[in-house]
């Protein structure tokens, strides 16, 4: 191949794609001013993306969650947290349990949230609506609760070493 040999390179990377022609040495520039402007845009949204791990959030929950045959259990004693912070680590706990294949959904009902919380169930609403508000938890279209990606990530961040810290698990 001599340096006046054409080169054709079609490339589709992550929706972007393009096609290139020309000498070896102008192609090789075109392909790399390509994923020089795409991948900066790409690392800055990869960044950006709220994502979970959850490997590294079951490792954040050990002795404050379990799952047994009879389903998620939470290990931290009701009087040592706030009505909103029981319901967020029994919906955390669903979410984990679904995650990890070991319960078939991520949603509770509002009356297995009662139950749980020990606590009327206008109570139990009020409660489960600050958390909506806040955009932690959101109600499904059949009337259950799920956290939000943005609640699993604050209860990751900021309330479960607030929960270590003040129950000593």
């Amino acid at each position: 191949m001599t340096t006046t040999d054409k080169v054709h390179v079609q490339i589709a990377y992550n929706g972007s794609e393009a096609t290139f022609e020309g000498t070896v040495e102008e192609t090789w520039l075109l392909l790399c001013r390509f994923f020089g402007e795409l991948l900066p845009s790409f690392e800055v949204a990869q960044k950006l993306w709220l994502s979970v791990d959850v490997q590294r959030l079951a490792r954040d929950c050990e002795g404050l969650i379990a799952f047994s045959p009879e389903g998620a259990n939470v290990l931290v004693p009701k009087t040592k947290l706030t009505d909103n912070e029981a319901l967020a680590m029994w919906l955390l706990a669903s979410y984990l349990g679904f995650r990890l294949n070991l319960m078939s959904s991520d949603a509770l009902s509002k009356e297995a949230l009662s139950a749980k919380l020990g606590k009327s169930g206008k109570i139990t609403s009020t409660r489960l609506g600050e958390l909506v508000k806040a955009e932690w938890v959101t109600k499904t279209a059949d009337d259950t609760y799920r956290l939000t990606s943005y609640g699993v990530s604050q209860m990751q961040k900021d309330a479960l070493p607030r929960i270590i810290a003040k129950t000593g698990i």
